[in-house]
This record gives structure tokens, C-alpha cells and sequence, in this order.
């Protein structure tokens, strides 16, 4: 007789022997350009880290001192007794720094998009999608009544098609990523705002890899490519660049930030972020203020890591963004090569479907301004032995 559970374990079964069974490696240190695994200090090439702040004392400190004075946490939403002064103050400093009208924050970016498309549009709206889009858009979008298209990754002639087709709708919506979080490849914002403008339609941007050191005071792609005022929503995290905790805002018009407090679900009931989170994303802000050079080490490290893996023979994405997926293709080959990697003191992990597309498995790298020269020299040594290793093994 057929049992639920016997069902998920064949399915569990069949994760396994497809090589994409996820393990979750433990740390047993703060997260760092170097952290501890099974007793062990390997360097550290896949985490969202990207200007080290993770750990940076600036952070802790000033998440201390809040834990301290505004206590341990909300145990509410923002509407009915959840929301403090320094929830104001992070929400006008966003603002200032992204050069937008008003911020809205949620517990993270994933609640920011889920929350955000549902509110804006209904069944007389259409919302056209790129089809590398965050799983968290794919879910905000599936959430909404909006006619949905999806165009193909930064092809901007399926773009304009899906537009055209879509002209008779009330709102029209564009959402892409600032940064294709698995490629590594920028959305071309200059041509969408521009196809934008021509069809009346309404940008959205997830900047989740770009705020913090994208552009040239690190405040994301709508920076980069010159286009702030045209741009109408971004969505982001402060569980990246800007401190690496947890939570997400939503940044735009003033309009549709208020709609949003009226309105988002998954802030009208989700708990007030913790306020020791939004004192060190404060800190975040004023290091990017103040730090340029952090900005200029992860380029540097992003730019030599390119370099010397191409010369080594790797196969690399091509770009200039800190994620740097080195291609391996068979799922199982990328698991085997990030295990190899760790015993080499270089902890990365293995990106398979269905997080990429089957037959493009991966290992994903990712700088840090924490990293050093040296650190960026032992991991493409790291990367030579470990190929080596598997050519032995296989051979």
C-alpha cells in the first residue's frame, strides 16, 4: 500500500541520484572572507558578502548599542506598535542614498516582491517578466491577476513585442533584475527605460546584487547606467552588500509606497524588522559613505579572479560583476569539484537545476572587499588542483 512518506523519499531518492541533493555545511565561525568548516579555516568564495561587512565592527558595535537601548525586538507589525525611530531614519537614508521618494521596509527582499505586484496590479494590468527573473518576482508575480509575459534574458526586441501586445492594459509593468544573481550579467536598464518611455509602462528593478558597490557611489544599476528618475520601484536587501543580516525594502514613487502601507500583505503582517538589524544597516550606509576603496578592492579581486582563471583555462561567464560562475555543466561534476575545492581550503558550492537550467552546473564564485590578492591567487590554485584531482580520479 502506497504511503505519503514511502512517495517523498522515492522523490528524495531521485534528488540524490541526480547529483542534486543539497547538503548544508555547517560554519562554526562568524561569516567572513575565511570561516571555520568541520574544524577547519578554508577561504570563503560563495557568500553575498560583498563589501565584508558581515563582521565588521562598525556593525557589531552599533547593533549592540541598539539591542541595548531599543531592545530585542517588535513582537508586532509596523502598523500597530512596531515601528521605532530608527526604522523612520533607515527608511530616509535609503531613500537619500538610492535617490528615490520614500522606502518601505519588509523582514527581506523576497517578502518585498511578494508583496509588491498583488498590490499594484489586478486583472485590467499586464506585468512582463524577464525569464531570469528571481525566483522571488516569479512568486510576487504568480501572486497578482495581471496578464503576464516573459521575455527572453535582456532581449529588449521580445521586450518591445510583448509591449505592443500588451498595449490595451490599465498599467503596464517591466520587471528585471539589476543583476542576474547566477550569471552575473546587468540588465540593460538604459534600453528598458527607454522602451519604457515609448509604451508608458512602469519599471521595476530587484537591485539585490548591485546596491552597495554598484555604480558610482555604490547605489545599484539604476546608477550605473544613468537612468534614477526613470526608474519607478527597486526592490532590495540589506542581507547582501549592506551587512549580510536580514531584511528587504521597496523604493520608489511616493505613491506607490504608500499604497504599499496600506496595502502589501507581507508587511502588514510580518513582525517589524529587529531594531539591532537596522542600526548596523545604518552603520552599512555610512561605510559605503565613507569607504570608496572598498568598493575599488572588489573590483580589483573580481577583475584579477577573471584574469587568472581565464588563464588558467577555466570556463568563465563573461562580465565585470563579482559573481563569477566558473562552467561545469553535469550537475554531479559540479558537486564533486566544490567538495575537491574545500579539501583545498577554498569553500564554494555547486549550483545546479533547478536553480540554473540542466546541463549548465556551476560553481558559483563570489568575490569580497574582505578578500586580499593573496586570497584570490590561492583560489585559482585551489581551482588547478582540484581539476587535476578529477582528471586523475576519472583517468
Amino acid at each position: 500500500m502506497y504511503t505519503i512518506a514511502e512517495g517523498l523519499r522515492a522523490e528524495l531518492d531521485e534528488i540524490r541520484a541526480a547529483g542534486l541533493y543539497k547538503d548544508e555545511r555547517v560554519l562554526e565561525s562568524p561569516q567572513s572572507a575565511r570561516v571555520g568548516v568541520a574544524d577547519a579555516e578554508v577561504l570563503n568564495f560563495c557568500a553575498n558578502n560583498y563589501l565584508g561587512l558581515a563582521d565588521h565592527p562598525a556593525l557589531l558595535g552599533a547593533a549592540e548599542q541598539a539591542l541595548s537601548k531599543w531592545g530585542f525586538g517588535m513582537a508586532s507589525v509596523r502598523f500597530i506598535c512596531g515601528t521605532q525611530a530608527p526604522h523612520k531614519e533607515l527608511e530616509r537614508r535609503l531613500s537619500q542614498f538610492l535617490g528615490t521618494d520614500d522606502t518601505i521596509l519588509y523582514s527581506s527582499c523576497f517578502d518585498a516582491n511578494g508583496g509588491l505586484f498583488e498590490t499594484l496590479l489586478d486583472e485590467r494590468d499586464a506585468v512582463i517578466s524577464d525569464e531570469l527573473n528571481h525566483a522571488s518576482i516569479i512568486d510576487g508575480i504568480r501572486l497578482c491577476k495581471a496578464r503576464r509575459g516573459r521575455y527572453r534574458n535582456r532581449d529588449m526586441a521580445d521586450l518591445e513585442r510583448l509591449l505592443q501586445e500588451n498595449a490595451d492594459a490599465r498599467r503596464k509593468l517591466i520587471v528585471t533584475d539589476g543583476v542576474f544573481s547566477m550569471d552575473g550579467y546587468l540588465a540593460p536598464l538604459d534600453e528598458i527605460c527607454a522602451l519604457a518611455e515609448k509604451y508608458q509602462a512602469l519599471v521595476v528593478v530587484d537591485d539585490s546584487h548591485a546596491v552597495g558597490f554598484t555604480g558610482p557611489n555604490g547605489a545599484g544599476t539604476p546608477e550605473l547606467f544613468g537612468v534614477t528618475d526613470k526608474v519607478d520601484v527597486v526592490t532590495g536587501t540589506l542581507g547582501k552588500a549592506l551587512g549580510g543580516a536580514s531584511g528587504g525594502y521597496v523604493s520608489g514613487r511616493a505613491e506607490i509606497v504608500e499604497l504599499l502601507r496600506q496595502r502589501s500583505r507581507p508587511y502588514l503582517f510580518s513582525n517589524s524588522l529587529a531594531p539591532s538589524i537596522v542600526a548596523a544597516s545604518l552603520a552599512a550606509l555610512d561605510l559605503v559613505a565613507s569607504q570608496p576603496e572598498l568598493r575599488q578592492q572588489l573590483q580589483d579581486n573580481s577583475e584579477l579572479f577573471r584574469r587568472r582563471m581565464t588563464e588558467e583555462g577555466f570556463d568563465l561567464l563573461p562580465g565585470e560583476h563579482p559573481i563569477i560562475p566558473v562552467m561545469i555543466g553535469d550537475a554531479a561534476e559540479a558537486a564533486r569539484m566544490a567538495d575537491l575545492l574545500l579539501a583545498e581550503g577554498v569553500y564554494v558550492i555547486g549550483f545546479s537545476y533547478p536553480v540554473v537550467p540542466k546541463g549548465k552546473a556551476r560553481i558559483r564564485t563570489q568575490m569580497s572587499a574582505a578578500h586580499t590578492a593573496a586570497d584570490v591567487e590561492r583560489a585559482v590554485a585551489a581551482f588547478v588542483a582540484a581539476r587535476a584531482r578529477m582528471v586523475s580520479i576519472d583517468g
